[in-house]
């Protein structure tokens, strides 16, 4: 709650006419005594009003209401607090609140000038609670004596009412009842009973006058029926049930703008909504709408993982504080069937073993957030399939296999992104479009990235990691069993193991041995070996440019060929077989080399375009005089920090969307200050670039990342980290050639950052190279 002191405000009374509480609601009292601050209502408040209605938005007002189907507004009207689905029109200027009607055949009119309400009564000596609907003209004044001249009911003269309806003196007010008292406020004109039909809206409407009731069979039910008045309906009204019916339309309308958001793609988040839903009880509510959307999503698995992903942050926010962290493992048996159903595209029976799941563990917060872990699982499992489809842009082709024994060598440079780096993320990339500028880097005279890859004569596939501690692992598979932990990106050989099945050299499915499928396709087995020089967790897209190595290299000694652009495609699909996830700048660095903007739009399946920025020799040249390139002796932050970034993402943190619209600019801004020559402009990107880092992944720049970048800013036109940030590789953008050796000086002195090493780098403009041996 807040209190406000409005500054030179007025009082104005409320009378108990309609038309009064009409104009208030459609005029602030305060737009003409204040026309400089330029106050107005809205008139579209809370709703959702399907596109087959028809409503003027400038002449209705619409608040906290439901409107379906065939429904009609007329101007001038206010409609609050109803849920209306189908074949109703309502007359111009009226006032309608509460109303409920569920798909009547018929067309059912609400007449001009009419005020129609529905209010929640308990009668305590029945123990009968229900709605009641009562109704009268906008212009009437039902407390004032009937008998008056000019005196009204539902817009018509009282004696043309009468006559009209049927209805008599003796069927509104007792004999006994003064002449003075006889007011439309007394006179028992609304049902409530009846004792053998049911009483609906036909029979409130009947009232207006303009129902045509042959042979009286309303009025006789009229007649029968137990009514009050509307002065005994407002003193038994159930002021606690009419909250709560407000209260449940509100989150009527918020299921309804969520399931919008989620099938448009809009970016727009909940994340508040799912708290207010965990204190009023309406969390089941919700959770039962979003399962109908997942399982309505089939052929969109980006929408169905998001919308996964939403049931978790409903999960996390019903728990509350209480739960415990949200990162953490998401592996318990109970859930295997649901998340195996999601892997084998039975989404519709998937949701459904999801939530049959969920409803057990509902009753503790840490049981919710488990529940929530697991629901970002089955989103992730999602994820890999939306970025799957990017293997339709991965089409190789035969070539001439090398002969047996003859290596054929890829070689890659490492890459830096400059700015744009998040956007190339999925889903942020195929929900909102991503664009990175980057460089591709030679570090210390040689790529640092490479594969080399032979046939044997043995059937078998012989895998050889190289370390750079000169410890090298190999891993040899003479089975189709070897091979079925490719999916565990910790087990050995699992990039290799992965890149077979990816090359489709070998089938896990296939009713044939390894054996079998080896000499039949090849002739033989394969031996394979992979290196990178550059410390683990480097940021500098190390683990996908080796993917995309092994892949060129692989293709190649099998006998096929694909250029770098569906190279790039295919390992995104080789990552989500890894299930490491990844975006797609590393590879398109790492493969393209030079100075490129890699481009996707917010689609699938997933598109990357990789663009020569051509920048000049010249530039260049100036850019390898100033770049210095800092390893802090840190490893980058690894895989929470993604999860934390998605999750955010997925729940449309307006920070998040901002910061991400902020990349995809800033990119370009890059892109153009490198063409242009324009190294200041770069290195006010990469300070940018940093600050947006900053705000995706909060603590990302530790102590010795901040003691590095203080001591580089006097000499630098900017910085950043390298990928995520919290370690790995700084770079640094000086402003003079001179001041890239005096810097390198200046770092050596810097207290409390030891184990960082300074690496010699420079531009590589060929990116992969590929050569068969003689």
């Amino acid at each position: 709650m807040w209190v406000g002191l409005v500054e030179s405000g007025q009082f104005h009374y409320l009378s108990g006419e309609a038309q009064d509480h009409k104009k208030l609601i459609q005029i602030c009292p305060y737009s003409n005594n204040f026309p400089e601050k330029a106050f107005n209502w809205s008139n579209r408040t809370h709703s959702y009003i399907e596109s087959s209605c028809v409503t003027d938005e400038n002449n209705t007002t619409i608040m906290n209401s439901a409107l379906y189907g065939n429904v009609t507004v007329g101007d001038k009207s206010v409609v609050s607090c109803c849920k209306i689905r189908g074949n109703v029109t309502i007359g111009k200027d009226c006032y309608v609140a509460g109303l409920k009607v569920e798909n009547f055949k018929k067309m059912i009119s609400i007449d001009d000038y009419m005020v129609v309400q529905s209010f929640n009564v308990h009668l305590q000596t029945l123990g009968i609670t229900r709605d009641i609907l009562t109704i009268h003209g906008r212009y009437d004044k039902i407390q004032v004596p009937h008998w008056k001249s000019a005196n009204t009911f539902c817009n018509l003269p009282i004696v043309v009412w009468m006559t009209k309806t049927g209805i008599i003196k003796e069927d509104l007010w007792h004999t006994d009842v003064d002449n003075d008292d006889q007011t439309m406020f007394e006179a028992k004109l609304f049902p409530i009973l009846h004792a053998t039909d049911a009483i609906g809206l036909e029979d409130l409407l009947w009232i207006q006058g303009i129902v045509q009731d042959e042979d009286h069979v309303i009025l006789k039910r009229w007649q029968s029926s137990w009514r009050l008045s509307m002065r005994e309906i407002l003193s038994f009204v159930n002021a606690e049930q009419e909250l709560q019916s407000r209260r449940e339309m509100f989150y009527e309308v918020k299921k309804e703008e969520i399931t919008t958001a989620l099938i448009q793609r809009l970016h727009k988040g909940f994340h508040p909504i799912y708290n207010s839903a965990g204190i009023d009880g309406f969390s089941h509510a919700i959770l039962e709408k979003l399962d109908s959307v997942a399982k309505s999503s089939k052929g969109d698995p980006g929408v169905a993982a998001r919308t996964l992903a939403n049931i978790a942050d409903v999960l996390g926010s019903k728990a509350g504080q209480k739960g415990g962290l949200r990162s953490g493992p998401a592996a318990n048996k109970a859930w295997a069937k649901a998340f195996n159903l999601l892997e084998n595209g039975e989404l519709e029976r998937g949701v459904n073993a999801l939530a049959k799941e969920r409803s057990k563990w509902l009753e503790r917060p840490d049981l919710l957030v488990r529940a929530a872990r697991h629901y970002e699982g089955a989103a992730q499992i999602l994820i890999r399939q939306a970025v799957m489809t990017a293997k339709e842009f991965f089409k190789p082709e035969s070539c001439s296999m090398p002969f047996m024994n003859k290596w054929v060598t890829a070689q890659c440079p490492a890459r830096i992104d400059v700015s744009g780096g998040w956007s190339d993320t999925p889903p942020i990339t195929y929900e909102h479009g991503g664009a990175v500028t980057m460089i591709g880097l030679q570090i210390r005279g040689k790529h640092p990235v490479g594969a080399k890859v032979k046939r044997i004569d043995e059937p078998k596939l012989v895998m050889v990691i190289l370390g750079n501690d000169g410890e090298n692992t190999e891993v040899v598979c003479r089975d189709l069993s070897d091979l079925e932990d490719y999916y565990q990106p910790y087990s050995p050989g699992a990039l290799l193991k992965a890149s077979f099945i990816c090359a489709d050299i070998v089938s896990l499915t296939s009713p044939r041995s390894l054996k079998e499928q080896l000499m039949e396709g090849y002739g033989g087995g394969f031996e394979i070996h992979s290196w990178s020089v550059l410390p683990q967790g480097s940021g500098m897209g190390t683990s996908s440019i080796l993917a995309g190595a092994v892949m060129a290299a692989l293709l190649r000694a099998s006998g096929k060929s694909c250029d770098k652009k569906g190279l790039i495609h295919a390992v995104l699909y080789l990552e989500q077989l890894l299930t490491t996830g990844g975006g797609w700048q590393d590879q398109v660095g790492g493969l393209m080399g030079g100075i490129k903007i890699g481009l996707s739009e917010a689609k699938l399946p997933i598109a990357v375009e990789a663009v020569d920025l051509k920048v000049s020799d010249e530039v260049i040249q100036m850019v390898n005089e100033r770049l210095l390139l800092i390893y802090t002796g840190k490893t980058r932050l690894a895989r929470n920090l993604l999860q934390e970034v998605v999750r955010n993402w997925y729940a449309r943190n307006p920070n998040i969307v901002e910061t991400e619209n902020a990349l995809v600019i800033l990119a370009q801004e890059c892109a153009h200050g490198f063409i242009d020559g324009n190294l200041q402009k770069v290195g006010s990107c990469l300070d940018k670039y940093w600050a947006m880092k900053k705000i995706l992944a909060p603590g990302c720049e530790t102590a010795t990342i901040a003691k590095l970048m203080a001591a580089s800013r006097p000499f630098a036109y900017g910085m950043c980290m390298a990928g995520a940030g919290g370690g790995g590789f700084l770079y640094v953008l000086t402003k003079d050639a001179n001041h890239k050796h005096l810097l390198m000086d200046i770092l050596n002195t810097v207290e409390g950052t030891e184990g960082k090493e300074i690496y010699e780098c420079s531009i590589d403009t060929e990116g992969l190279v590929l050569s068969v041996e003689d």
